[in-house]
C-alpha cells in the first residue's frame, strides 16, 4: 500500500542511500536505492516472479532449476507490488539485479500495470507475439541511440516498458533514461510558457524506415503509415497520476512544431532534443545478464549506447496507455 511505502521511506537511515521496509513486512527486505538526482533507483531484496527461493542461497542453481517451467510461481504479492507501482512514479526508472524470469513471468508483471501492448512494427519472440525481441549485433543503423520515448506516434502512447536483458556483449551496450519532468523544470519560466501553448506532430516513418533498412521491421513502410498516421501531441504535459508537468516532444517521433514555419521549428526542436541530453537529468544503467529495468513511458526518454559490435539480445514487454498526452494545467509554477 501507499502508507506502507511512506513507512518504508521514513524508515530509511543508511548513509549508502538505501531505504528498508519495516521489520516483519517481508521475508526479505525490499530496499530502494536512489541513482542520481534526477531519477532511478536500484531495487533489491524482491523477485520480481515472487519466488522466495531465490532470495537466499545460490539464486542462480534455483532459477535454472525452474527457468524451463511456465506460471509456475504466484508471482509478486500485493504489498511487493504496490511498492514497486509506487516506486515507480517516485523514480521514474527501476532496475534489478539476477531476474532470470521466462517471457511468461515477463507478461504476467507487465499485466499489473495493465494490458499488454503488442509494437506496431518490431520483431517478436515466435512463441511470445506480445513479447519483443531485440537481437542487433551492429546497433548504430537502427535508431535506438537516440533520446526518445516509445510509440509517441499513438494516440494512447504506452504507459509502461519492461526490458530483460537476455544476452550482453562484453562491453558496452549501457542504457541511459532521462527525466522529462527534470527537463521541464529547468526551463525558464517564459520558455516553460512558449512550449507549454504549442503542439508537435508525431510521426513513425523516420524509426519505421531504419527498422525495415536493418531487418527488425514485422510491417512494410505503407501497411504501418496507413495504420499509424501523423498524430499531434502538447509539447508540455501533466502526468496522469503525479502531475507534473513534463517536456513532450522527442527526437525519433517529433517532426515539427505545429503552428511555426519550418525555420522556426526547426530551431525550438533543435534546442529542446539537445536540451534534453544534458546529464543533469539523466541516469546511466550497466546492464548485466538477467538484469531488469522498468520505467514509466510518459515521463521518460532513453537511449542506447551503440558502442559494441557483439549480439545484444533484450526482451522487451510493454504496457498499453491509458492516457492521452494532454495540456499541463498549470506549466509554470
Amino acid at each position: 500500500s501507499k502508507a506502507a511505502f511512506a513507512l518504508a521511506k521514513a524508515s530509511a537511515n543508511s548513509e549508502d542511500g538505501w531505504e528498508e521496509r519495516p521489520e516483519g513486512t517481508q521475508l526479505m527486505p525490499l530496499q530502494i536505492k536512489q541513482l542520481s538526482g534526477a531519477l532511478g533507483a536500484e531495487i533489491s531484496g524482491v523477485d520480481l516472479c515472487g519466488d522466495r527461493r531465490r532470495l537466499s542461497g545460490d539464486r542462480r542453481r534455483l532459477s535454472g532449476d525452474r527457468r524451463g517451467l511456465s506460471g509456475d510461481s504466484q508471482g509478486l504479492g500485493d504489498a511487493d507490488f504496490a511498492e514497486i507501482e509506487q516506486a515507480l512514479l517516485d523514480h521514474q526508472v527501476l532496475f534489478f539485479r539476477n531476474q532470470p524470469i521466462s517471457p511468461d513471468e515477463q507478461l504476467a508483471l507487465a499485466r499489473r500495470f495493465g494490458e499488454i501492448d503488442v509494437h506496431a512494427f518490431g520483431r517478436h519472440l515466435d512463441a511470445h507475439p506480445e513479447v519483443g525481441l531485440l537481437d542487433q549485433k551492429h546497433p548504430k543503423r537502427d535508431g535506438a541511440n537516440r533520446w526518445h520515448t516509445d510509440s509517441t506516434f499513438m494516440p494512447c502512447p504506452p504507459k509502461v516498458a519492461i526490458l530483460r536483458a537476455v544476452k550482453l556483449p562484453e562491453t558496452g551496450g549501457d542504457t541511459s533514461w532521462a527525466s522529462m519532468h527534470a527537463a521541464f523544470e529547468a526551463l525558464s519560466p517564459a520558455l516553460q510558457k512558449t512550449f507549454g501553448e504549442l503542439t508537435a506532430s508525431h510521426d513513425v516513418s523516420g524509426p519505421l524506415r531504419r527498422a525495415i533498412a536493418g531487418g527488425h521491421s514485422v510491417g512494410s513502410l505503407e501497411e504501418v503509415q496507413a495504420a499509424w498516421p501523423l498524430r499531434s501531441h502538447p509539447m508540455v504535459c501533466t502526468h496522469p497520476e503525479t502531475r507534473r508537468p513534463m517536456l513532450y516532444a522527442n527526437s525519433n517521433f517529433t517532426t515539427r512544431v505545429d503552428g511555426l514555419s519550418d525555420a522556426e521549428s526547426e530551431m525550438l526542436l533543435r534546442f529542446l532534443f539537445d536540451w534534453v541530453r544534458k546529464p543533469e537529468f539523466q541516469v546511466r544503467f550497466r546492464w548485466e545478464p538477467d538484469s531488469v529495468a522498468l520505467w514509466d513511458n510518459r515521463c521518460t526518454q532513453h537511449f542506447a549506447a551503440a558502442d559494441y559490435a557483439e549480439r545484444r539480445i533484450m526482451h522487451r514487454v510493454t504496457v498499453q496507455g491509458d492516457w492521452q498526452p494532454s495540456y499541463a494545467e498549470s506549466p509554470v509554477a
